[in-house]
């Protein structure tokens, strides 16, 4: 049995080293449930990654306060598609305790057939977030969607 001394520090950090791999993973887990949320339509997963009083910052939307307003903003959004797929990269995270500040890379088309102009519309960027541990859960608390490129027909996704 190890107690105390440099051996017990051995293991102090070990503990924090796996807590911090644990988080990571618990985070990362949050941004996939997201993307196929929005893929499936999923609207009850798509509640389980956000806190209630969300704040987000879409890049073309503008402030969305609240889930409610997340919820409605992206059912308008995906509904009207056929398809759509969200590709999640670069997962950064930095956990302090029980708060925690992401990016994460995202990739996403949208299909609409028989749009005027082109059926595909491709997204590409950042998404900047800050989330929160409660409950033993992480939740994404603030969002920042920035917008690197797109490619195709931007009327897929208009209402």
């Amino acid at each position: 049995m190890v107690t105390g001394g440099a051996s017990g520090i051995g293991l102090a950090l070990a503990d924090a080293a796996l807590q911090a791999l644990i988080d990571h993973n618990a985070i990362v887990a949050v941004c996939v449930r997201y993307a196929t949320a929005l893929d499936r339509r999923d609207w009850p997963l798509l509640r389980d990654c956000f806190e209630p009083d969300v704040i987000a910052d879409y890049a073309g939307i503008g402030r969305i306060v609240g889930y409610e307003g997340l919820e409605a903003v992206c059912r308008a959004a995906l509904e009207p598609l056929q398809a759509s797929q969200h590709l999640l990269g670069n997962h950064a995270v930095q956990v302090t305790g029980d708060e925690a500040d992401g990016t994460t890379y995202f990739r996403a088309q949208h299909v609409r057939p028989g749009t005027p102009g082109g059926d595909n519309y491709i997204v590409a960027g950042i998404y900047t977030d800050r989330f929160v541990r409660r409950d033993h859960n992480w939740r994404i608390s603030r969002r920042k969607l920035d917008v690197v490129w797109s490619d195709g027909n931007p009327a897929v996704l208009e209402r």
